[in-house]
């Protein structure tokens, strides 16, 4: 996953965008998926060590 500050598109006038709108929303969706595991799995570990 990365991000580029010009479209590897030639046929696309802007020079300086980091993605298309959706893929940035998949890109933080992904994120955001991923915060949520780790939230998840910490409360596990605690669990854990609380027990």
């Amino acid at each position: 996953m990365s991000f580029s500050f010009t479209n590897p598109r030639p046929d696309n006038d802007r020079s300086f965008s980091f993605t298309e709108p959706a893929e940035l929303e998949a890109k933080l969706q992904t994120i955001t998926d991923m915060a949520h595991e780790i939230l998840r799995l910490i409360a596990e570990v605690r669990r854990q060590i609380n027990n």
